[in-house]
């Protein structure tokens, strides 16, 4: 993850990405719902529903760590009558100052709470698949709109990921539907958002991640078969893979004081035993 310049006008721009109603706090709870309360002997899609369920989850540590990211270093270790808090009243949402001390919050970039009831899963296979493709579509849609709001380093790799990575995932319902019995652009029209002039974007395509879909599982997974074969959209041969992507280092963010968030004091420190 590339370190850039604080920018907390675009941490809040990506607050819509965490906490809106088609960001990836949406997508991780309603594929987990979806997936808790499968019905039917129809184990291969409930996997598939599970692997982007499971990869959701560091996609809202992924979104959440860049929110901090961006928002880090926009404040200093100053008196309070210095000022150091200034910035937050020119700040695109306050409340990551007044509220959350510089770190993400369960909101959309309005400050609207996240809601459960955001969440879909009707208990229908096929409406359940129909709505994550929407979902996917919508959420990706959004995230190119991001791309085009900010050129912060930190802000461009986590958008870039997920606009590939929605791609994926919106090509894992449409293959599940295409198994289903859909004859895509005849019975019914692919949603369509063209990315290819991103080139942060097109360098991950290059390595085919918009192709492939991890089981995040160390059990028999029924995923490679429905998401096998050529893509839905047209754009390459899918790839089902075991297990899960390596991941990235999670930035340990430092004490802000400014922000009355020391961390540990010096009485609390000679009473415990902690790695740094």
């Amino acid at each position: 993850m590339p370190k850039d310049k604080p920018d907390n006008l675009a941490a809040n721009a990506l607050q819509e990405g965490l906490g809106g109603q088609f960001g990836e706090m949406r997508t991780m709870m309603q594929y987990l719902f979806q997936n808790f309360n499968f019905r039917g002997k129809a184990r291969p899609y409930q996997d598939l529903i599970k692997s982007v369920a499971s990869e959701e989850i560091g996609h809202v540590e992924l979104i959440s760590t860049t929110i901090g990211m961006l928002l880090e270093g926009s404040t200093t270790a100053e008196p309070p009558n210095k000022l150091p808090l200034e910035v937050a009243l020119q700040a695109g949402n306050i409340h990551h100052f007044l509220v959350a001390s510089q770190g993400a919050m369960p909101v959309d970039s309005a400050g609207n709470p996240w809601s459960g009831s955001y969440v879909y899963n009707s208990g229908n296979l096929v409406l359940d698949l129909l709505y994550n493709l929407m979902l996917e579509c919508t959420g990706r849609l959004q995230k190119c709109r991001l791309y085009a709001m900010s050129d912060n380093k930190s802000f461009r790799a986590t958008v870039s990921y997920l606009i590939v990575r929605d791609l994926a995932h919106e090509k894992v319902f449409a293959k599940a539907l295409e198994s289903l019995g859909v004859n895509w652009d005849k019975t019914f029209p692919v949603p369509k958002t063209d990315s290819s002039k991103m080139p942060e974007v097109e360098e991950l395509e290059d390595r085919n991640l918009h192709n492939q879909q991890w089981t995040f599982s160390n059990e028999k997974s029924g995923l490679s078969e429905i998401f096998t074969g050529s893509s839905p959209f047209g754009d390459g041969e899918l790839e089902a893979l075991d297990g899960l992507p390596e991941g990235f280092d999670i930035p340990q963010m430092p004490e802000a004081p400014q922000e009355y968030a020391p961390g540990l004091d010096k009485n609390l420190k000679g009473k415990t035993k902690l790695r740094n």
